[in-house]
């Protein structure tokens, strides 16, 4: 089945393997915001520290928090969703966020409860440690690493040791700007070419005798200005991955850019520098490593089996619930263990409640057989290793809290940001609107519509690609328009974005007014169906309108362009005041924005 070993019993439910927490930075935390409240820290002094403790500022007020968690590959057991969901009852709004980065986020806690949410955190041997700031944020690693028919072997043990190493190491506290690893377990399921250091699992022979290692994109990153990321060689073996890593790092914390935030990220540091010139130096520097600091730097990779339980069989005959074939075929991925599937939950902009949370935590005991949920790469939570007569009796749970929606691995699930509803620098509502496009697409049954399975939404709400905007074959970010003296949410859309091996970046097609989104997209959709060649899907038919290589109709995205137009066309506020209010508001819209605490 695989080299992981099988547990006996259900009391043999795993624990996490790794404490990341430590409760002294609770307490340090609450002197830290007592200090702050005497006026003996300035704001900024602060507001370093703060971050570098995974706690943001909340829109326009630093008295509340968003408190991010720290959860290296996504990896989450059943009595840490429970405390989740506790300290989200007890210090914020009751519910949970779900990043594009495998964490979860609470909202709205006030900042003398911070140290008390740490505190929780801690005990139950989990951190926000440099889940902020400028340091190397939570490294991930695919939700399918380990189970992915396409994998060469699973990374999951390299990025916990990576965390390992870095995680309160000096060498990350003080960066020019955040800094992003990713490991994925093959080159469909991850963003390996959009992150400042991307892993990809390779393996070679060498006289005959397979050698570990990885393929190492360097400069990758999505923001107002996005690049995708180079290859450093053909072939780094995975005795050099952490000198490697620590060599990348080191040049950033030198030559990155202190003076100008905008264009702090590394990947305008390789873009300046010239990517031959970047890759001569990391090779370099990586040969001074091994010489001068070889005794120090250690990857300590635990390659221990994790542990798998033998899940107990209902003698029950499962009935099969209305909606269950629907939900199957989108949610469901069969695992590269014969008999085993990687379910996926389809949450709402990454949404999540209390009670939704202690319910997963009980789907894991009872059907995983790791015992575990990893978070993924688009707001969604994934249980591994469900068997397959255990799917009908999973769903059912799911239906009686609201997490049956089918969709996750299709163009109905979108991916958007938290935008307004939390973020100083967000110009819409993008959260919401979201949701609104997903819940209108599974109305449509969108998600059963093999020719757009392929294809992503993904919507931020302002340039800076929190919501992956660019990657996305249908990608809006916000802005604000005007007809007149009035004001309205704007989105620019961009076209053809996709993050696998063929990774591209989006191109820029047409404004479109947010009330109007939903029928963008149907409409393309509507173009996209009459002009289609046999077999063909969304995204390779956009792909290849972006080459100019059209028919006879449409021809470019100029004349995607041109056919919506009717579309996107402005009313004045006397003939439709509802389109100049964004999503969740009644009120007139504004562009007031706030100090982005990312840049901090």
């Amino acid at each position: 089945m695989s080299n992981a070993s099988i547990s006996q019993s259900k009391s043999d439910a795993p624990k996490h393997k790794i404490n990341w927490g430590r409760l002294e930075e609770a307490e340090r935390f609450a002197d830290m915001v007592k200090l702050y409240r005497q006026g003996k820290i300035n704001r900024d002094d602060f507001r370093r520290f703060r971050l570098q403790h995974g706690a943001y500022g909340s829109r326009m007020t630093d008295d509340y928090s968003m408190i991010r968690l720290k959860l290296p590959a996504g990896e989450v057991y059943p009595e840490q969703l429970e405390k989740i969901a506790d300290l989200s009852e007890q210090f914020s709004i009751g519910s949970a966020h779900v990043s594009t980065r495998q964490n979860f986020q609470l909202h709205w806690v006030a900042l003398e409860d911070v140290s008390e949410v740490l505190r929780g955190l801690a005990e139950s041997g989990m951190t926000t440690r440099e889940a902020c700031g400028n340091s190397v944020r939570s490294i991930m690693c695919s939700p399918l690493a380990g189970v992915c028919p396409d994998e060469v072997f699973d990374p999951t043990p390299y990025a916990r040791a990576a965390t390992k190493f870095l995680l309160r190491n000096p060498l990350s506290q003080a960066l020019p700007r955040k800094f992003k690893i990713n490991f994925t377990c093959c080159e469909k399921h991850g963003m390996a070419r959009m992150v400042d250091i991307g892993l990809i699992p390779q393996q070679v022979e060498e006289n005959g005798v397979p050698q570990r290692g990885f393929k190492i994109f360097l400069g990758g990153g999505l923001g107002a200005q996005s690049f995708a990321g180079h290859q450093l060689e053909l072939f780094t073996p995975e005795e050099e991955l952490l000198y490697t890593i620590v060599s990348v790092i080191r040049i950033f914390d030198r030559l990155g850019n202190r003076e100008n935030m905008a264009r702090a990220r590394m990947r305008y540091l390789v873009n300046d520098m010239g990517w031959e010139k970047f890759q001569n130096l990391v090779l370099k520097e990586r040969a001074m490593v091994k010489m001068l600091l070889s005794v120090v730097v250690k990857l300590d990779v635990d390659k221990t089996p994790d542990m798998l339980r033998k899940i107990s069989i209902s003698s029950e005959m499962p009935s099969v619930p209305q909606g269950y074939s629907r939900w199957v075929k989108s949610n469901t991925m069969k695992q590269k263990q014969s008999g085993f599937n990687a379910v996926f939950l389809t949450l709402e902009s990454g949404d999540i409640t209390s009670n939704q949370l202690r319910v997963i935590a009980d789907i894991a005991r009872e059907f995983a057989a790791d015992g575990q949920i990893r978070n993924g790469f688009t707001q969604d939570i994934v249980f591994r290793w469900v068997r397959d007569e255990d799917l009908p009796r999973l769903y059912s749970k799911l239906l009686e809290v609201g997490l049956a929606n089918p969709g996750a691995l299709t163009m109905a699930s979108v991916v958007g940001c938290s935008g307004t509803t939390s973020c100083n620098l967000a110009l819409t509502n993008s959260h919401r609107l979201a949701k609104e496009v997903q819940r209108k697409f599974l109305e449509l049954k969108i998600d059963e519509d093999d020719d757009l399975r392929n294809s992503t939404i993904k919507i931020s709400g302002c340039p800076n690609s929190c919501g992956q905007h660019e990657i996305a074959t249908i990608g809006f970010y916000g802005g604000g328009g005007r007809l007149g003296k009035d004001m309205y949410p704007l989105y620019t859309m961009s076209l053809g974005g996709r993050s696998d091996e063929d990774t591209t970046l989006g191109h820029t097609c047409t404004k479109v007014p947010a009330k109007r989104v939903i029928p963008t997209i149907l409409k393309i959709i509507e173009i996209f169906k009459s002009e289609k060649r046999s077999g063909e899907t969304l995204d390779i038919w956009i792909k290849r309108i972006i080459e100019g290589d059209g028919g006879k109709n449409v021809k470019s995205l100029d004349d995607v362009k041109e056919l919506l137009k009717p579309v996107v066309m402005v009313p004045t506020k006397d003939t439709d005041e509802d389109f100049y209010a964004d999503y969740g508001s009644d009120g007139s819209y504004h562009t007031k924005t706030g100090r982005g605490e990312c840049a901090a």
